[in-house]
């Protein structure tokens, strides 16, 4: 079996150790002159040479040879993650006062310390700040905030850099050509981008991908192999981003869910660009700020079309029935009798006399209802539900509901005030509107309410007879 790349050529002196010259240059000159900590702190990415650089130095300070297969009873490596209880520590505390068996110092090196509990942080405090003589601790960690500051106060701090994509490169042409693998430098550039700044995960893809071609690898090999869409298809969803171009976004996403690109990909890769040209596009920091959580979303591509979907222009909510204005460009329909009914029987003690006036004073009219230029009949509810099959919980929302349409709105009740929150969300509404212009009806504004459909009661006859007639159940369904 042969032995992994990133382990291959793991780092074995402080010489080696790529792209932290300002933590090495003084481990080298402390060791050199004796000058020792009793604790080591390293934090920073993963992937950076923490753990590489906590092994050198025990073998390092204990002036022994080193090499990946070195085992030595007076280094003591401790995974915190798996050993993180308060009776490890206790049984720690209690191991160090044993002196080494033939080193000169003995070495605890803990990594992730930051997985400790609490009762074991306290456990270890005290023989952290006054261990023995012959012990040193070295820490490790990729998230130092979770440490508590009285652990923090009695260690020697160093932070590790990411790697730069040029350290990263060049590392890995150097192990490209001692390896043999025929790779072109694009392709390189593709893999420690997407190795995100650590040098085990650029290492482990370049070994992943050594078989990807039988002859050159090239940069089309490595998008295809680690599911990466072009640059081109990111342009393209950042230009329709910032037109609010909704089509186009869904389309895109469609085409890249299909093709089997993750969506976090293609977030990071947004990112990326994004991030190139913050300056020139401050207004793209919102953007990047939601992208950051397409990763632990549980749609991931829904997530992504919503954050892109930010500039998009969201329909908004108006009130379709409007107080009665004078309007010379409105022609009022005649009204029918039932309508006048009320008006007859205002004055019966002169009704003689209060007729001939009557024509000249219409009956009081609250409402002005404007004729929609949607025609209802066009407008096909149950091939809208359809359209959203595509989205579970958007069709259900749907099926749940009743509609209407007025004035060019499309009026949707849900009944319940958590339903039409989630249909007028920043999730749902987008995929709605696209459902809307799938069927032909793009022009449509979109007013969830949470109310029931309204009741079939006279007054509404009433108003469903200023429109020239008819149920108002119909408007619904089609006459």
């Amino acid at each position: 079996m042969s032995q992994a790349l990133y382990r291959k050529y793991r780092s074995k002196t402080l010489d080696e150790i790529v792209g932290q010259d300002h933590i090495t240059s003084l481990l080298k000159r402390a060791i050199a002159q004796g000058s020792v900590s009793h604790a080591y702190l390293l934090t920073g990415p993963r992937g950076v040479g923490k753990t590489s650089i906590a092994r050198i130095i025990a073998h390092e300070i204990n002036k022994l040879p080193y090499d990946d297969e070195s085992q030595h009873l007076d280094i003591i490596e401790i995974d915190a993650a798996s050993n993180n209880g308060v009776e490890d520590v206790r049984d720690l505390r209690d191991k160090v006062h044993i002196a080494p068996s033939s080193a000169e110092k003995k070495i605890y090196i803990i990594d992730e310390v930051h997985m400790l509990s609490r009762q074991a942080f306290n456990a270890l405090l005290k023989t952290l700040e006054e261990p023995p003589e012959h012990v040193v601790f070295i820490l490790a960690t990729t998230d130092a905030d979770k440490l508590p500051a009285t652990i923090i106060s009695r260690v020697q701090r160093f932070n590790f850099r990411s790697i730069t994509p040029g350290d990263v490169i060049k590392h890995l042409r150097s192990i490209a050509d001692k390896e043999n693998i025929d790779i072109t430098d694009d392709a390189l550039a593709i893999v420690a981008r997407h190795g995100g700044g650590s040098f085990r995960d650029s290492i482990g893809l370049l070994d992943q991908l050594q078989h990807a071609n039988e002859s050159t690898i090239d940069a089309e090999d490595v998008r295809r192999a680690l599911g990466i869409t072009a640059d081109e298809s990111i342009q393209t969803l950042i230009d329709a981003y910032r037109s609010g171009d909704l089509s186009t976004l869904a389309g895109v996403i469609r085409t890249l869910e299909a093709s089997g690109v993750q969506a976090s990909i293609a977030a990071e890769q947004i990112i990326e660009q994004l991030h190139a040209s913050i300056i020139d596009h401050p207004e793209d920091l919102q953007l990047l700020d939601d992208l950051l959580s397409v990763h632990g979303s549980s749609h991931p591509y829904i997530k992504l079309l919503s954050a892109l979907a930010r500039n998009v222009a969201q329909p908004t909510r108006t009130t379709t029935v409007a107080m009665a204005t004078a309007s010379p460009s409105v022609q009022t329909p005649a009204q029918p009798a039932a309508v006048q009914k009320p008006v007859a029987s205002a004055k019966p003690a002169t009704a003689k006399k209060a007729a001939p006036v009557v024509p000249a004073t219409p009956a009081p009219q609250p409402v002005q209802v404007m004729q929609s230029t949607v025609d209802a009949a066009d407008f096909d509810w149950n091939q809208l539900i359809e359209a959203t099959s595509d989205d579970i919980a958007l069709k259900s929302l749907l099926a749940k509901s009743s509609y209407e349409i007025k004035d060019d709105t499309l009026i949707i009740y849900c009944g319940t005030k958590f339903n039409a929150g989630k249909l007028s969300g920043a999730r749902q509404l987008p995929k709605l509107s696209a459902a809307l212009q799938s069927i032909g009806h793009g022009g449509l504004t979109v007013d969830a309410r949470p109310e029931k459909a309204p009741p079939k009661d006279s007054q509404l006859a009433s108003v469903a007879a200023i429109m020239g007639g008819g149920e108002e159940v119909e408007l619904a369904h089609g006459n």
